[in-house]
């Protein structure tokens, strides 16, 4: 099977992704949902325990629950490297923001973050997931199905390429000027 152009470049990135700071890593941006397709990229975000994100839908509307039906806490925060984001958004007059609340240079593989790492983000400290943040549907149909499909392709998994997901560890605040640093 011959790889499609964009499946070539995204395979190419490879070693540059790889090569993102392991701690002490800058941010990019943060992001705000409100609800569904609408995105604020403030200064600062509040990150609690309770709430996630305070007023974004994780807690009206959540993608997973646990049993009794209550939002999952380990999908609170998402970190998407900005090496990645900087590779399948492209158009962004055209495309929206993935939407990840957290966009840093950042190594997010298994191997730098395996499940259960502290990540300190301004005063919050976040505790890394081991859902796997395996690009949904609404990232094939904004990026492409080689955008897709190279989160998922053989052993890319472990490489957590569309980043991590976070449940908050300690309230906090971040802001951009902060760094994420493995504690």
């Amino acid at each position: 099977m011959t790889q499609n152009p964009m499946m070539a470049s995204l395979m190419a990135a490879l070693p540059h992704i790889q090569a993102a700071p392991k701690t002490d890593a800058p941010i990019h941006s943060l992001c705000f949902r409100p609800g569904y397709n609408l995105r604020e990229f403030p200064q600062s975000l509040r990150l609690t325990r309770d709430q996630g994100v305070p007023g974004e839908r994780w807690l009206t509307a959540p993608w997973l629950t646990l049993s009794d039906g209550r939002p999952d806490p380990s999908i609170q925060v998402s970190i998407l490297p900005t090496r990645v984001m900087e590779l399948v958004w492209w158009d962004k007059e055209g495309q929206p923001h993935p939407g990840d609340t957290i966009v840093a240079d950042l190594d997010t593989s298994e191997s730098n973050l395996p499940a259960g790492t502290l990540l300190q983000a301004g005063s919050a400290v976040l505790r890394v997931s081991a859902t796997f943040n395996e690009a949904c549907v609404k990232w094939k149909v904004r990026y492409g199905q080689a955008a897709k499909d190279w989160v998922t392709a053989p052993g890319h998994p472990p490489l957590r390429l569309r980043g991590i997901l976070c449940a908050v560890e300690k309230d906090g605040d971040v802001s951009l000027s902060d760094r994420l640093h493995r504690l």
